[in-house]
This record gives structure tokens, sequence and C-alpha cells, in this order.
């Protein structure tokens, strides 16, 4: 059980520095952005918005890749069954179907499913803090065609 622990808290700590990095660029991405006064403030919101969630999805897909890669080191699932897949069911919390860990890694399911809810919350956060300073920004700018409800 210690192994499992260990390898888990292992791997989530690998996909906090990317999911840390992928904030970072996100974070550089919307700052560069909201800085320019635009013509179009409303698609310019939605450009911003756009790839600020494309960053952190791709740092999403990184991360289950990453968890994927470890479930085929440690031999949590029989490979033939998708890893990429199972690790997106675990990542996701959406729950066991057909492929379940075997017994002696049973934990690193909870365990991922844990390290997905925090960084999707994260990934939330991000976003909504995006979103929050793109449109202050845009207000303080006084766009032309954008008012603030």
């Amino acid at each position: 059980m210690m192994l499992q622990f260990l390898v888990g808290t292992l791997v989530s700590l690998v996909s906090i520095a990317v999911h840390a990095l992928a904030t970072v660029v996100a974070i550089d991405i919307a700052r560069s952005a909201g800085l320019r006064h635009p013509t179009r403030p409303r698609p310019h919101l939605m450009g911003v918005m756009m790839a600020t969630a494309v960053v952190l999805m791709a740092a999403h897909i990184l991360e289950v890749l990453i968890w994927a890669a470890t479930y085929g080191i440690v031999g949590a699932a029989a490979a033939e069954h998708g890893l990429i897949y199972f690790a997106f069911v675990n990542y996701t919390t959406l729950g066991y179907g057909d492929v379940t860990p075997v017994r002696e890694w049973r934990l690193i399911g909870p365990l991922t499913a844990m390290n997905g809810v925090l960084l999707f919350g994260w990934s939330a956060a991000v976003l909504f803090e995006v979103l929050r300073k793109t449109l202050d920004h845009l207000e303080a700018v006084k766009a032309p065609g954008f008012t603030r409800s």
C-alpha cells in the first residue's frame, strides 16, 4: 500500500508541476492579449478565454498521459484494455466501467482522481480570473462597443 501512495504522490507532484507551468503560459498569453486595446472587444474576450482554455486542456491531456505511462510502468492495468482510456476514466472521476486496476494497484485510481479534481478546480479558478481581469481591462480602456453588465 505504501508503494501505491508513494507512486501516486510522485506522479501527482509531476502533474502539479506541469499544471503550474501551463498556468504560467496561459496567464502570459492572457496578459499579452489583454494589454491590447481591441476595436472589437467581444471577439477579443472570446479569443483570450479560448486560448487560456486550450492551454489548460493541453496540460490536462499531458497529465493524463503521464498517469497512463505510470500505469504501464507499474502494471496497474492490462495494457490491452487501453491505459490512456483508463487514466482518463480515473482522472476525470468518471468511474470504473469496463477497465479496472489489478488488485495490487487498486488505490492508484482514487489517487489519480484526487489529482484530477484538484487540477480541474485549479483550471476553473484560472479561467475565472482571466475572465475577470480581461473584463476589468476592457472596461478600463473603454473599448468601443463594450459595456459590462
